[in-house]
């Protein structure tokens, strides 16, 4: 099979991955949910080569999230319960609906005015439409947390979960309860250590990164962006421990952990010098 520009190329690659015998067994091992990690990492990866500006990258990366699709809807075509060509008129009728100042309604007027409420307006009728479908979900609906979006990243979905209802006066008023609940939140995980249950350790867990969300909200930081520096600190003095240890004829599987912890309190104590010297 030759590559193509067609998106039916993409589609025909797909079903043969998934097809039973002759597909590729990983593939064909997959699931809604154990793809949807896979989905959420493609979506990163795109916003990640903006950051960069890096075009080709955007390209390539693009391409991976647009197999995200092509995968999941290969999966509810064999469960019979919709097919590709079904997502992209979904989008389409959506695209169209929620945009009657740029195509024309059924009298072939287009409404210049009042684009931003019309679009809320819409958005309202299609979430209504939506819970008529699913009758379990009226009664979240009522929630005044209903219209915090459930796709977001976990952290940023806990912020604002945290926000809306701090408007209501459920919140704390100084950052030292937070810190305390934090405290609290680290001594359940101890104890769920000593029970050795893998599902209360991941729920014990799961509370203390809300709690610590909580704490960045107090402190106006931003916990995505707290945690993409974090991140990148770690890298930053785990570099200096590979580039000191190749400098020492070793290497990283050579280092034992008391030297790899010493050369990264180095670097601590390197960058902690420079961030403290007057500029010049």
């Amino acid at each position: 099979m030759t590559p193509s520009r067609d998106i039916s190329r993409l589609i025909e690659i797909m079903a043969q991955l998934r097809t039973p015998v002759t597909g590729c067994p990983w593939d064909l091992e997959q699931n809604f949910e154990t793809i949807a990690p896979y989905t959420i990492e493609e979506a990163y990866e795109v916003a990640d080569a903006i950051a960069r500006k890096d075009l080709d990258d955007l390209r390539d990366e693009l391409g991976d999230l647009l197999l995200q699709v092509v995968y999941h809807a290969r999966m509810a075509e064999e469960e019979k319960a919709f097919d590709f060509g079904d997502v992209v008129e979904a989008i389409c009728r959506k695209m169209i609906r929620r945009h009657p100042h740029v195509f024309a309604d059924k009298n072939g007027n287009i409404a210049a005015a009042g684009v931003k409420s019309a679009w809320e307006r819409i958005k309202a009728e299609e979430k209504a439409e939506r819970a008529a479908r699913r009758p379990t979900e009226t009664i979240a609906a009522s929630s005044l947390l209903s219209n915090v979006k459930a796709g977001q990243p976990a952290l940023t979905r806990a912020m604002e979960l945290q926000r809306k209802a701090s408007t209501v006066g459920f919140d704390w008023n100084d950052p030292r309860a937070v810190l305390h609940k934090i405290r609290e939140e680290a001594d359940e995980i101890e104890a769920a250590l000593d029970h050795g249950d893998k599902a209360e350790l991941a729920a014990e867990t799961g509370d203390l990164l809300f709690a610590l969300v909580n704490l960045a909200r107090h402190v106006d930081a931003d916990p995505e962006m707290a945690l993409r520096g974090a991140n990148a600190k770690f890298e930053r003095r785990f570099a200096y421990i590979e580039r000191a240890l190749a400098c020492q004829g070793s290497s990283l599987d050579a280092a034992t952990l008391a030297q790899m912890d010493a050369l990264w309190n180095e670097a601590k104590a390197n960058e902690t010098r420079s961030s403290s010297r007057p500029s010049e």
